[in-house]
This record gives structure tokens, C-alpha cells and sequence, in this order.
């Protein structure tokens, strides 16, 4: 009778344990894929703004035509990326694009001042800030939900259950270099 109750007793505490464990990753998975969508958010943003941008500096710098095609195509790849890493990458590549059109304003002082310009800027620039701490949100979310199916024993309920880790969004391999600074 004894043997029968601590029997029926670890079964309990297991299931309840299992239970836990899987409560835990199902919120955690739900909070990652929140965060996910905060930077989605933040990237259709930044698509939205590409194309005034574009529209703005394009009437000023009429010859800088290969400029604008680039933006346009890293765009159009940033839009139709899939993967977090695949999305990492291509947003990096746009990103890099955008840094030549503000090359370009540099050049036409005029642009510069011009008070539509200036707005774009600041909005993009404030998406930028906002797409920055989505990605540190979201790594952090997605470092929770890896670490809790990664380790023992909680892994074992994660193998159950088929859960995947998520994928960082990374840097790209630029702005992991350190900035080399010259006077």
C-alpha cells in the first residue's frame, strides 16, 4: 500500500512538474514571437519611410540614380525575407544602402536644410532607435525561451513537446567590428 502511494505520489509530482515546464515555454515561446512582431512592426515602419525618403533626396540629387536603385532593391529583399536570419541580413544590407543616401544629402547643402528632409531623418532615425531595442528585446526574450528548453531537466519536457530554439537577430558582421577612430 505503501509502495503504491509513493508511486502514485512521484506521478503527480511529475506530471505537475511536467506541467510547469510546460506552461513556462509555452509563455515564454509567446512573449519571443510578441517580440518578433515588435520588430515587424518597427521594419514595415522603415519601409515606409524608404520611399519618401527616396522621393525627397531623388529631387535634389537627380544623378545619383544608382544610389536610389540600391536602396530600392535592398528594400524590396528586406520585404521578402523570411527567416530571423535571413530578415538580419537583408535589413543590414538595406541599412548600409540608407547610409549612401545620407552620403548623397551630405553633398546638397540645400537638401540638407530642406524642412521635409529633416523629418524623414528624424523619423527614420527614431525607427532605427526603435528597431534597436526590439532586436535587444527580442534576443532577450529568445535567450529565456533557449535557455529554458536547453537545459536539464527541462529539456526533457521540451523534447516532448517538440519545442525549437529561436534564432538571435544578429548584428551584422560591420557593426560587430570595432570602429577604428583617427585624428
Amino acid at each position: 500500500m505503501i509502495v503504491t502511494w509513493t508511486i502514485l505520489g512521484i506521478i503527480v509530482l511529475l506530471v505537475l512538474w511536467f506541467v510547469g515546464v510546460f506552461n513556462g515555454i509555452v509563455v515564454l515561446r509567446n512573449r519571443t514571437q510578441e517580440a518578433w512582431s515588435d520588430i515587424d512592426v518597427q521594419l514595415k515602419r522603415r519601409h515606409d519611410l524608404i520611399p519618401n525618403l527616396v522621393e525627397t533626396v531623388k529631387g535634389y540629387a537627380t544623378h545619383e540614380s544608382s544610389v536610389f536603385e540600391k536602396v530600392t532593391e535592398a528594400r524590396a529583399d528586406a520585404i521578402s525575407a523570411k527567416s530571423p536570419a535571413d530578415i538580419s541580413d537583408k535589413e543590414n544590407v538595406l541599412t548600409g544602402a540608407l547610409k549612401s543616401v545620407f552620403a548623397v544629402a551630405e553633398a546638397y547643402p540645400e537638401l540638407k536644410a530642406s524642412e521635409n528632409f529633416q523629418k524623414l531623418q528624424d523619423e527614420l532615425t527614431d525607427t532605427e532607435n526603435k528597431i534597436e531595442a526590439s532586436r535587444r528585446f527580442y534576443n532577450g526574450n529568445v535567450r529565456d525561451f533557449n535557455i529554458k528548453i536547453q537545459t536539464f531537466p527541462n529539456s526533457i519536457a521540451a523534447g516532448m513537446i517538440a519545442a525549437k530554439p529561436f534564432e538571435l537577430f544578429e548584428a551584422a558582421e560591420g557593426e560587430k567590428a570595432t570602429p577604428e577612430v583617427k585624428f
